[in-house]
């Protein structure tokens, strides 16, 4: 009896809970239904439409799939927009994730002022908003001149033009990619933190270099984070005012002619490269993180196993040692 009252109050409390939940939950549920929701949707509705301004108001006409004829055929500018915006991508996303994971690395070494360190690496993500950055490179405050003057550079040119102009640009734009780095910084330290450090005191105890531990055990380990963090960049690239889609979206808002139903197709046909563009990075992740789940569980068992075995063997090692000093002070003690 006291065992059935029991799991009746156990699972009263459980449903209170659950209400409890679901009221939190509502608050936020519907701020998504009417500031996300229901725009989302009513921007798929616009796409279809002519929309425009009248001394009547707003009228709207069905032009089924006309704006998107416009916008892939007959618009070359938001053509060439949204091969720049991939060009932006294509060139920034490996850099930022790579050099933030470079950097994220040397933070984490138990080193002398490592706490100003990694505010120095993130102060100028809380000082330097999207709108000052902007105005820095308005007067040309982040674009780094005299790279083609290199004389390494020049050897590159001449090997491989296309390859020197990619490195031009890259540096050029340094700082822009520095700033980037900086909520990646952040993700990169904590997963790092993470990582349990039996792992690589077993893999020094193997012989294991510094190279080889950062390919099997950190790499592997922190690549959910790049995930993480290239999405995080590809959305912040994406809303960063380099991105010269996202201005088109902007003044297509406030053109006479287009009006919003080009402007919510602009919008969704960027939308949806932006989702292909995350899947892409998605698969790559997700198929190698699958490929080795088991291979790393496996050896990080092992590595693990190796570790307690150099610990018995230690310790069976220390027990001799010290039956032999015994042994030694009892023979001292007979013969004297």
């Amino acid at each position: 009896m006291n065992v059935k009252k029991l799991f009746k109050k156990s699972s009263v409390e459980a449903r209170r809970q659950n209400k409890l939940g679901y009221a939190f939950l509502s608050i936020w549920l519907v701020g998504f239904l009417i500031f996300t929701a229901y725009p989302l949707f009513y921007t798929i509705f616009l796409s279809f439409n002519t929309v425009t301004l009248t001394v009547r108001g707003w009228e709207i006409s069905f032009t089924g799939i006309e704006n998107y004829v416009i916008a892939l055929l007959r618009n070359q500018h938001f053509t060439a927009a949204i091969i720049a915006y991939l060009m932006t991508a294509v060139l920034y996303v490996p850099v930022i994730v790579v050099v933030s994971f470079i950097l994220a690395l040397f933070l984490n070494q138990k080193i002398k002022g490592r706490a100003l360190f990694r505010t120095i690496y993130f102060l100028p993500v809380i000082v330097l908003s999207g709108s000052v950055m902007l105005q820095l490179m308005d007067v040309g405050g982040t674009h780094l001149s005299g790279v083609e003057n290199l004389f390494i550079y020049s050897m590159i040119a001449n090997f491989s033009p296309e390859f020197a102009l990619v490195i031009e640009r890259l540096f050029s734009n340094f700082s822009i990619i520095l700033w980037f780095t900086g909520i990646p910084i952040v993700l990169y330290i904590n997963g790092l933190q993470k990582i349990n450090r039996q792992l690589f005191e077993a893999a020094q105890i193997d012989g294991a270099t510094a190279w080889q531990i950062l390919w099997k055990i950190t790499l592997p380990i922190v690549k959910p984070v790049g995930l993480i963090v290239t999405i995080f960049t590809i959305v912040h690239i994406g809303t960063f005012p380099i991105n010269p889609v996202s201005n088109m979206v902007q003044e297509s808002i406030h053109d006479t002619i287009g009006g919003l139903g080009l402007a919510s197709t602009f919008a969704w046909i960027y939308s949806v490269l932006i989702i292909i563009m995350i899947g892409i990075a998605y698969l790559i992740f997700k198929e190698k993180r699958e490929k080795s789940k088991e291979q790393l569980q496996k050896r990080q068992a092992q590595q693990l196993a190796k570790l307690q075995r150099y610990q018995k063997k230690e310790a069976r090692r220390h027990m001799v040692d010290k039956k032999q000093e015994g042994r030694l002070w009892l023979l001292k003690k007979k013969s004297q």
